[in-house]
């Protein structure tokens, strides 16, 4: 597994910590904007612990990765990692994953955050008014003025992007808690409602994510492209070792694409896909091994496969064919899929 080692800690706001951070010799973490990191905490208890947090910086812009973690009451992770992590710490991470990420750097962005939210969306955001030629909208919701995280990033990014970058704060402390009704009023001027609308990058408690789906779903966005970040605390150990093969059942042939290498393997049914690459020596993506953070998602392009379990993909994303690999089980003879899309 990685090592990444903590360069630099900026504190945000009073709860909120960003820590920066450095690859070994000869190792660098490469990602795309809108992916996370999967954390491994040190901790004494048998399932271990481990937590997945937004990659806040824009990869081709900042020099460093970095990461913002928000203290949460009771929480484990965040309480450890705001009060231990400092410069030198070192820190074991899997390899960024996620599916939370534009398409295109070159068309217009809808973003809506809520609090601790804003991280991913925030590597979005500067890696598309750096790399790119699209422009924003953000829509960033907070208590109040002091719990917004990045403030002074924001009022540089605007400043510097003026025409490409428009900033909207709301405060409950100012504003009260957003409905339907006053969010659709405020996002219905962000675009021509002639024309294509805005894909669209959401992210923040639940109650927000549900509100801002609903709300754009309401205004016309097509549910495709609605994008939505939600992350759920880990039960296992992501950092354990895969399961073995139990190869005394029946098994399909799979072919799998993954980073411009095809191989064809045996897929028992007793046995996920991600621990059958693992197994044969392919470096398959994962994070939460639970169905819960889409990192090992992949397409499905020719025969049939069934889920355990999944709590992020939607309606639109099994439609295109999309699967999650750690739950992922053959039932079909023959299947071919692929990880590069």
């Amino acid at each position: 597994m990685p090592i990444v080692r903590v360069r630099e800690v900026v504190k945000e706001t009073s709860d909120a910590h960003t820590l920066v951070l450095e690859s070994g010799e000869g190792e660098r973490v490469d990602y795309v904007p809108g992916q996370f990191l999967t954390i491994r905490i040190p901790s004494d208890r048998p399932e271990g612990a481990a937590r997945c947090y937004s990659l806040c910086t824009a990869p081709g812009h900042d020099e460093f990765p970095a990461v913002t973690v928000k203290r949460t009451d009771g929480g484990y992770a965040s309480n450890w990692l705001c009060d231990h992590a400092g410069v030198g710490t070192e820190l074991e991470v899997l390899a960024p994953s996620g599916i939370f990420t534009p398409a295109s750097l070159d068309e217009d962005l809808l973003l809506l955050a809520g609090g601790s939210g804003i991280t991913p969306v925030m590597s979005i955001l500067k890696t598309l008014l750096h790399s790119g030629t699209g422009s924003a909208v953000l829509l960033y919701g907070n208590r109040d003025e002091h719990s917004v995280i990045f403030a002074e990033q924001l009022r540089e990014l605007v400043a510097r992007f003026p025409e490409r970058l428009r900033v909207v704060h709301w405060l409950e402390t100012v504003q009260g808690l957003p409905s339907q009704a006053s969010l659709g009023a405020l996002l219905r001027g962000f675009w021509d409602h002639d024309a294509t609308a805005p894909e669209a990058f959401v992210c923040g408690p639940a109650p927000f994510m549900d509100l801002a789906e609903r709300t754009l779903l309401g205004l016309g966005v097509p549910e495709r492209r609605v994008h939505m970040e939600r992350f759920t605390s880990l039960e296992g150990d992501p950092f354990a070792a895969p399961a073995a093969i139990d190869d005394a059942g029946p098994a399909s042939e799979v072919e799998v694409t993954l980073n411009g290498e095809t191989r064809v393997l045996a897929w028992p049914e007793s046995n996920n896909l991600v621990d059958v690459m693992l197994a044969a020596g392919m470096e398959a993506p994962y994070s939460c091994r639970e169905g819960a953070c889409s990192a090992c998602a992949c397409i499905v392009l020719d025969g049939e496969v069934s889920m355990d379990r999944n709590e992020v993909l939607d309606d639109a994303d099994l439609a295109d064919g999309l699967v999650l690999g750690c739950q992922a089980r053959p039932r079909s003879p023959r299947i071919r899929l692929s990880y590069d899309g």
